[in-house]
């Protein structure tokens, strides 16, 4: 009997909420729409973690960042390794026959630790040497060699409306594609796969190729939610990435994230007619997801991190004809930490030490794990929070200052209302009570070490919000300098067409403040 193949793929911060066949009527999704129909839609799904590097770990360990370390983002400055010692999906896989192939964004550390890939071909959002990103050499050898900005331009525009400043045939999104296609073309139905084709989009700079820029023009999406009650610091200090001298920003912002998301669209479509084309279509076991979402001006703020649901909650789809009917939808709560032993479960392959998995195959009913009970978790430190969600309730325990949400999900399900902001009733003090005590157990077995004293949660140094703007540094080490375009002239181009940005409305002080960039260049007119 032939083994299964399975092809996970992953976008990078894409919102639950940004799916046409789920019934986000506004947005142009046809390939997944094709997968809503055919295959399990799973509107209650979540991130573990709601941020890139410990959501692509726990994917690939399917442990908390408790076991792997990556509680968070880490960079040059804090350098981390997972222990060299814990399974990954891709190792066993590899181990018991499987082709095993990474494409794209993985956001290892190392970023060349291939973590049991025997094909790995990397598209990083920050790659830090050119040689160690194929799709930089591909670009370099596309006549892109002055290019610094491969995913869109971060200073200045990181959130801001932007074109690509690449063309759509070799932007990252189609790449990913086309390396796809060639490696199930190379593998041809001769070995059993396993595929993860690894999107950065539509994760900003929000960098919509020109055939695709205006898909979303003036189009009316569902209003921002508003909160009633105070969003949490850590909320607040999200609000400062965004530099929007006005509301036409926002909203322009809006459509090159959904036409990201219709490009990103477009391009799986072309993954998935060559497995049909291989007619490996039904013997392949699909997996759609997203490693977080975007806030993307709810509540006044952006980007992921948080306990909300536009920046928790996923986009979930599987194809799988053999076990799951066609149009069916699973209202269960699932997360990253399932993937691991669902593709395990469909492949035939044991798991080393089962006793250490918070997450467990999506086709097994009535399992061990409670799925009517959702856990997420972040970072570490006074920014660490944990959170629990039920049917009815979600609750959020901030580590820094201690401080609590309570949201009505059924009643409120925009979490506008922290039902314990200067409330003390005794019946809302009873169901934080017992959420309280669940979500105790759930950090003191999968959450990190120390945070639990006593049977109660540690209370931290409160953290408080400050100024910053997205200000990574070069791409490319600073001995290659010479060879790139300036910042502000790929900033220019990058804003060329996009006649609601106005450069002198911008922050440009703190960038020129930190030798970044100068205004007399940005500005100065071309002749």
């Amino acid at each position: 009997m032939k083994r299964p193949n399975i092809l996970l793929i992953t976008t990078d911060q894409q919102r639950y909420d940004t799916i046409h066949g789920m019934g986000y009527d506004f947005m142009v999704t046809p390939n997944l729409d094709q997968l809503v129909s055919e295959g399990c839609c799973y509107p209650n799904a979540y991130s573990s973690n709601p941020v890139c590097m410990a959501a692509r770990h726990n994917i690939i360990t399917g442990l908390s960042a408790k076991y792997h370390g990556f509680d968070d983002n880490y960079f040059e400055d804090d350098p981390k390794v997972m222990p060299y010692d814990l399974p990954t999906m891709p190792q066993l896989l590899s181990d018991n026959g499987y082709d095993t192939i990474a494409i794209g964004k993985m956001h290892f550390q190392p970023c060349r630790r291939n973590n049991g890939f025997t094909k790995m071909e990397l598209m990083e959002e920050i790659p830090r040497n050119l040689e160690d990103d194929e799709y930089a050499m591909y670009l370099k050898a596309q006549g892109y060699d002055d290019l610094q900005s491969l995913h869109g331009v971060r200073h200045l525009l990181y959130m801001l409306p932007q074109r690509s400043l690449v063309d759509e045939k070799h932007h990252g999104s189609a790449w990913v594609a086309e390396r796809s296609i060639h490696h199930l073309k190379e593998n041809g139905g001769n070995r059993p796969f396993f595929m993860w084709s690894s999107f950065i989009a539509p994760h900003p700079p929000f960098d919509v190729p020109e055939e695709w820029a205006d898909l979303y023009k003036g189009k009316t999406f569902p209003p921002l939610k508003e909160s009633k009650t105070p969003i949490s610091e850590l909320a607040e200090w999200k609000k400062y990435i965004a530099d929007y001298p006005n509301e036409s920003y926002l909203q322009r912002a809006r459509e090159l994230y959904y036409a990201s998301i219709s490009f990103v669209d477009y391009n799986i479509g072309k993954i998935i007619q060559q497995l049909k084309d291989l007619g490996e279509y039904d013997n392949t076991l699909i997996i759609f997801t997203s490693d977080h979402g975007e806030v993307l001006g709810d509540y006044g703020t952006f980007q992921k991190m948080l306990p909300y649901d536009v920046s928790a909650r996923i986009p979930f789809l599987i194809r799988y004809p053999k076990k799951l009917a066609a149009g069916s939808q699973d209202r269960r709560f699932v997360d990253l930490n399932d993937i691991l032993p669902t593709v395990l479960d469909i492949a035939g392959v044991d798991y080393p030490k089962p006793e250490l998995l918070p997450g467990e195959s999506i086709f097994i009913n009535n399992g061990w794990k409670d799925r009517t009970i959702q856990y997420v978790e972040h970072s570490h430190g006074k920014l660490r929070w944990i959170s629990l969600r039920n049917r009815q309730y979600k609750y959020t325990y901030y580590y820094g200052g201690g401080h609590e949400e309570l949201f009505d999900m059924e009643k409120d399900p925009d979490e506008t209302t922290n039902l314990l902001y200067q409330n003390q009733k005794e019946q809302i003090l009873k169901i934080k009570k017992r959420l309280k005590e669940q979500l105790l157990a759930y950090e003191t077995r999968y959450g990190l070490d120390g945070y639990v004293k006593d049977g109660h949660f540690i209370e931290l140094e409160e953290f408080k919000s400050f100024f910053y703007r997205e200000n990574n540094p070069p791409m490319f080490p600073k001995t290659q300098e010479n060879v790139y375009m300036t910042l502000e002239e790929e900033v220019k181009r990058a804003v060329a067409h996009e006649t609601d940005v106005h450069l002198e409305e911008l922050d440009i002080r703190f960038f020129e403040d930190r030798g970044v960039l100068k205004r007399e260049r940005l500005l100065k007119e071309e002749k």
